[in-house]
């Protein structure tokens, strides 16, 4: 750009071609932007270049050195953020920030700003050495955190944080706002922890890669860039981690797994962590178990009326399986707590197997998997059976053995709930069978299946209303005629939403009752299609069709029910 900067000037008669090449090899020895250079040189004046910066990029150009900028409006993009990117926020107006930048085309930038600002970018060039001068004038306090030495990086010791051993659960929680903040790497790792808590984030990711590190946050099912700390600081950042999660600091070569607990504004949460060896250094996934952000109420995970009778006749009998069946993250595990949660009583004997312990429910023993030291689900599930239960949940049947012996158990009259990883109901039940379990067992324990999903619900504060094509509808195998006077929206995009258009995620479920026609067709060995056929015909909607209600009742959109769910 600056090339095509200089030639343009020079075409113009703003500066000679001597004087081009007098600046060119001013920005050879010592970088910089050519606007920047000519301006110290003083062949051309801010006006000038300003008018030919906004005609090579198309944005407008702005004076950052005749403007003064409010607290309110600064304070619109996070220091860090505007320090790194140089980043000057200029004017706010409604849902739109104009905003000062030396890249104003880069659509990785303007993404991280929308994203971490919540608002609309408007972006405008400015000249370089002006705009620098502007933002460590107006975020000097901040940058501290950008200007850490390399001694500050590793300067991290076990005095500065209380560290949780999991297997203590008596210990005081840790107090997330209290943690040693004096040290820069610490306040680095709380603002990661805190600011996902705030946004409700399911996960934090910390990627190493060559020459930077990512953070990235999911929020609503969709990973958020939101920031990237200094390459320099990655190491320290995982010592940290490591520290808080009682792993050990001096291995880097094989994953290791642990747990953070921590007090947030007077309230537990929970963070699983793993850190795993790649290329570059290591990667830390957090899982975000924060109670407050989940409810265990079966009235608010998405099943309708009908679904929701079905479910409860099935808690309540006295023996038989329930399974709930999906992919990692479609919230499989809340399920089960919401169907124990409407169960706990304390005349009901109720014992978990987990792995891992994702929360605590008040009245329910739950015992933590511990494989290394073979304490696996079967062994625990073999060990409930002697503490006469009335109800067993084991987190996952993953093998052979573990079926058997929830079977087992079924038949000697306990209610036991677990989970598989299946694409469909009626695969669940081809998959036990795949496993070696006799058809007949099947048949005569298995009591209920769900499949579920997890589908983004469209932001109420700015959600608008579209019409959608009929093809669109046809190619997605939605017969348009069983939505003519369904009114179709879509999220514009807001602060709430930090402009995604999206705010939150409701279940869709197939639920499969096991019927005497089921079980006769169980026990015939049918096919997954025509048990799915038969089970349709018996009731059962299908995720497709649950996913068509929730557009019918204006909670998703269009894209979401084909994104989410497959065609028979």
């Amino acid at each position: 750009m600056a090339k095509r900067l200089g030639e343009l000037l020079v075409e113009n008669g703003v500066i000679t071609p001597s004087q081009l090449e007098e600046a060119l090899e001013i920005q050879k020895e010592k970088g910089g932007m050519l606007a920047s250079i000519l301006l110290q040189l003083g062949y051309a004046d801010r006006a000038t270049l300003g008018k030919y910066l906004s005609k090579l990029m198309h944005v407008d150009f702005v004076d950052v050195t005749a403007i003064d900028v409010d607290d309110m409006t600064k304070n619109a993009i996070p220091p860090d953020i505007a320090i790194k990117y140089s980043v000057l926020p200029i004017e706010r107006r409604g849902n739109i920030l104009k905003v000062a930048m030396l890249t104003p085309l880069d659509v990785n930038v303007l993404d991280n700003l929308k994203f971490s600002s919540g608002f609309e970018i408007d972006s405008m060039v400015a000249i370089e050495s002006d705009l620098l001068d502007r933002v460590s004038t107006y975020y000097q306090s901040a940058s501290q955190l950008a200007e850490i030495t390399p001694e500050d990086e590793i300067d991290i010791s076990e005095e500065d944080v209380e560290v949780i051993d999991s297997r203590e659960e008596e210990e005081e929680d840790l107090e997330l706002s209290v943690i040693s903040e004096s040290a820069p790497v610490v306040k680095l790792v709380n603002k990661i922890l805190m600011t996902a808590i705030e946004r409700r984030a399911a996960d934090i990711h910390i990627e190493p890669y060559q020459k930077e590190v990512r953070v990235r946050y999911r929020i609503d099912g969709i990973l958020h860039e939101v920031d990237k700390p200094p390459k320099r600081l990655h190491k320290a950042v995982v010592q940290r981690i490591k520290i808080l999660a009682n792993m050990d600091i001096t291995e880097k070569r094989r994953p290791q797994d642990g747990r953070i607990r921590l007090k947030y504004k007077g309230r537990p949460v929970d963070f699983r962590v793993s850190v795993v060896p790649t290329l570059f250094g290591e990667k830390i996934a957090i899982r975000i178990l924060d109670r407050e952000a989940v409810s265990f109420d079966l009235g608010t995970l998405g099943f309708n009326d009908d679904m929701k009778k079905i479910i409860r006749k099935n808690i309540h009998n006295p023996h038989g399986i329930i399974l709930v069946t999906g992919p990692t993250g479609s919230g499989k595990t809340t399920t089960l707590y919401a169907m124990l949660n409407e169960i706990n009583d304390v005349g009901i004997n109720i014992t978990t197997a987990e792995d891992p312990i994702e929360y605590t429910i008040e009245g329910i023993n739950q015992l933590q998997v511990r494989e290394s030291i073979g304490l696996t689900f079967a062994s625990a599930l073999r060990a409930y059976l002697r503490q006469d239960p009335n109800v067993i949940m084991v987190g996952e049947i993953r093998d052979k053995e573990t079926a058997e012996i929830a079977i087992r158990a079924s038949l000697t009259g306990h209610l036991v709930l677990s989970t598989m990883h299946t694409n469909g109901a009626a695969a669940t039940v081809t998959r036990i069978v795949n496993m070696g379990i006799e058809p007949f067992l099947v048949a005569s324990t298995l009591n209920l299946v769900i499949s579920q999903r997890l589908i983004r619900k469209i932001c109420n504060n700015c959600k608008y209303e579209v019409e959608v094509d009929p093809t669109i509808l046809k190619s997605a195998s939605i017969d348009p005629d069983s939505l003519k006077g369904v009114k179709f929206y879509k999220g514009r995009g807001c602060k709430v939403c930090m402009n995604t258009g999206y705010k939150g995620m409701v279940g869709i479920f197939e639920i499969l009752e096991v019927t005497s026609k089921i079980r006769d067709a169980i026990l015939k060995g049918v096919s997954t299609d025509e048990l799915h056929a038969l089970a349709t015909k018996e009731g059962m909607l299908s995720l497709r069709d649950a996913a068509v209600e929730k557009l019918r009742e204006g909670v998703t959109d269009i894209e979401n029910v084909i994104k989410e769910t497959s065609i028979r």
